[in-house]
């Protein structure tokens, strides 16, 4: 598991950078650089939302991160396997306007 660290601060599962959605997916599967990437988890939090409750009843500094990316150095079947991962995108509307800023290319 990574440490995730989560600059996407309208997403409905941040809190205070962590995340409590207890796992996400990152994809691109033909991403060649980070802004080819994106969070398949990112959820827009709605005006007077507060923060998601997932099955975590507090969020997490580690995470388990599946990832798409099968060009990315830290991408093992599948699995990030990255010390730590930055999640970037802030005021994102759509998944696809947020992007693991950790790819870095085989």
């Amino acid at each position: 598991m990574a440490e995730l660290k989560c600059g996407v601060e309208n997403c409905t599962y941040n809190e205070n950078c962590y995340c409590s959605k207890g796992d996400i997916m990152v994809g691109g599967k033909h991403a060649c650089s980070c802004d080819d990437t994106c969070c398949e988890s990112f959820a827009q939090r709605r005006e007077g939302q507060d923060s998601y409750t997932s099955s975590l009843s507090h969020p997490s500094k580690t995470i388990s991160i599946d990832c798409e990316a099968v060009k990315c150095v830290y991408n093992s079947n599948y699995k990030c396997v990255a010390d730590h991962v930055d999640i970037k995108g802030s005021g994102a509307c759509d998944c696809r306007e947020t992007a693991c800023a950790t790819f870095k290319e085989r």
